[in-house]
């Protein structure tokens, strides 16, 4: 399937799919983090990936509500 097609199970493409797929696994990921374990630049590291796919996810969202409209 490609990116422009649509999803079977909704309107999101694979590659929508996957950009929220990416933004779960970092999540997971900082919340199984020990953050106390973690030096200034870990954590500075954790907030810069986490910010990066807050972004795309907000963009996602700018995405589908445009086409929406």
């Amino acid at each position: 399937m490609t990116d422009e097609q649509s999803h079977p199970t909704g309107t999101l493409t694979d590659l929508q799919y996957a950009r929220i797929d990416y933004a779960r696994r970092d999540l997971d990921s900082a919340r199984a983090e020990d953050l106390a374990q973690l030096d200034a630049a870990g954590l500075i590291l954790m907030v810069e990936r986490l910010r990066g796919r807050l972004g795309d996810v907000l963009d996602l969202v700018d995405e589908l509500t445009d086409l929406h409209q």
